[in-house]
């Protein structure tokens, strides 16, 4: 869980941006988004799958589906 101390002298935006940084290196707002809205397993094994072959294009390795 992301948490920030503010010290005497720090600024607000500082605070913030140091706050933002923490919880990006979480993961807290991606996890946010994924839990957003349900997703079917069969959607989520079409979107990995989608997406690993997107990445063996991008590498330029055959398809294998």
């Amino acid at each position: 869980m992301p948490g920030i101390t503010i010290r005497d002298g720090d600024s607000f935006e500082g605070s913030l941006k140091k706050f933002k940084k923490q919880c990006e290196k979480a993961g807290t707002l991606n996890e946010i988004r994924k839990r957003e809205a349900y997703e079917k397993p069969s959607v989520k094994r079409k979107k990995k799958a989608i997406a690993a072959r997107k990445r063996s294009v991008k590498k330029g390795r055959p398809s294998l589906f």
